[in-house]
């Protein structure tokens, strides 16, 4: 442990420590809101046809699924400077919940798209998970603790793919459920979850290594509320803030288009699965399109860790560079796979985008810790935010009738490409870069042999 006893490794097996339990609770928290967020992604073939949906307003629900979430992460960065993570993740999950379980009350299109804004607001766990880690590791390490707890919490749009169809399988088949009540229950399953997670939340995690904020505050160990006022407007002043919200709308932005648009692309483009039935083709691409979620069990990690390998050799800038690096590489991949119109060909070129998109969310926040330490809530909800409007402006894209999907993922890789050069624009100063490397070297001292 450091001075202020963050924890200066990884022990995953460690279930004890205030610090792995935050890590764990942190990421199976995140997991579980992403996996509700996107729960209905899979499930929008049968959506779809029982609401009579068109292409438009199919993608003014990719657009509202991720919308209010820009609202709700700049927010609960403001929120968690106040109160801490462990208040902030406990509350968002339980009100989150309910408009998760409530879309299975929707019966057209304007209540559904009321129900799919609403649930966006869970998607401000991300930034929570990202505080939480951010105060629980010491400089060496806490670019892998944000990417790891991250990536295994993104984890769960692509598991959501994955088993959401197997619920919905399950409640139409074996209990004999019609398919619109199928997918109905399986959204209630979902959200009851959430809830549960939030309750547990509050009673196995602490604010930070040394306790909760409300009891630090009161012992005069830590900064009082109105101490930290005015953290929001610092944060909005500083233009390398804006550059990493840009930069996180061209990776995590992508992440949360194409895990909504996944499952209808693949039904919608590739002829073999227009052939199936309903349940097996939902089933089938829901596979698929998994693949590309379950590619954070390691990729987002790789990000932060190589991010803190850079760190370490070559310095704040040595992270930046890396940055760039995966960032450029996604907008190129994610160009080849638009490009795809072959199944054997599309599956592998869609493992290779998602290592390049995932990795490059990893980098971004290995670099987001040392932008601001006093304002760290508010610039990681600031960053955390460019991802969903990222993903709003993408939903556009979707949702015209000029452009088909293939093009519109085309223009998105383009862009990727062109806004990874912003990387150049994130620069610290000396001061910055002796205080990120004394404290490094701090903690790998402090390291048992």
């Amino acid at each position: 442990m450091t001075s202020s006893n963050k924890a200066t490794k990884i022990q995953l097996f460690d279930i004890w420590s205030p610090q792995m339990r935050a890590f764990h609770m942190s990421w199976f928290a995140f997991f579980l809101c992403f996996f509700a967020w996107f729960g209905i992604a899979p499930l929008m073939k049968v959506v779809r046809a029982e609401m009579d949906l068109t292409k438009s307003q199919v993608g003014w629900c990719i657009i509202g699924s991720v919308s209010i979430t820009v609202l709700a992460r700049l927010f609960v960065g403001w929120w968690c400077d106040r109160v801490g993570p462990r208040i902030a993740y406990t509350w968002l999950l339980i009100i989150g919940s309910i408009p998760v379980m409530a879309i299975g009350f929707a019966d057209n299109f304007t209540s559904f798209l009321i129900f799919r804004v609403l649930i966006g607001v869970i998607g401000a766990s991300f930034v929570i998970t990202q505080y939480h880690t951010s105060i629980m590791f010491a400089p060496n390490c806490v670019g892998t603790a944000n990417a790891t707890s991250a990536g295994w919490g993104n984890m769960g749009g692509g598991v959501t793919q994955l088993v959401m169809p197997l619920i919905f399988g399950m409640f139409v088949t074996l209990f004999g459920f019609s398919e619109s009540l199928g997918w109905r229950a399986s959204m209630m399953v979902a959200g009851a979850v959430c809830a549960l997670t939030g309750v547990a939340y509050f009673f196995l995690t602490q604010d930070t290594p040394n306790g909760n904020f409300k009891e630090l505050r009161a012992a005069g160990k830590m900064e009082s509320k109105a101490a930290v006022s005015g953290t929001f407007l610092e944060a909005c002043k500083d233009y390398r803030v804006w550059a990493l919200f840009l930069i996180y709308g061209a990776c995590f932005g992508i992440e949360l288009t194409i895990n909504n648009v996944a499952a209808l692309y693949f039904i919608d483009y590739f002829a073999y699965f227009q052939e199936m039935d309903s349940t097996k083709a939902i089933g089938a691409v829901g596979l698929i399109a998994s693949l590309f979620g379950l590619m954070n069990l390691f990729a987002r990690t790789l990000g932060g860790a190589f991010g803190d390998k850079f760190g370490q050799k070559w310095g704040l800038s040595g992270r930046v560079k890396w940055l760039f690096v995966v960032l450029f590489c996604e907008g190129l991949a994610l160009m080849l796979f638009s490009q795809m119109n072959v199944l054997i060909l599309a599956i592998p070129s869609l493992l290779v985008f998602s290592l390049f998109v995932q990795m490059s969310e990893g980098a971004t926040f290995s670099v987001v810790p040392f932008i601001n330490k006093r304002a760290l809530g508010s610039v990681a909800g600031i960053v955390g935010a460019g991802g969903n409007v990222g993903a709003v402006a993408a939903g556009f894209l979707f949702k015209s009738e000029a452009i088909t999907w293939p093009t519109a993922l085309f223009i998105m890789g383009a862009l990727v490409t062109l806004t990874s050069f912003l990387s150049f624009a994130v620069t610290f100063s000396p001061a910055t870069e002796f205080d990120a490397s004394r404290e490094a070297e701090e903690a790998l001292g402090l390291e048992p042999a």
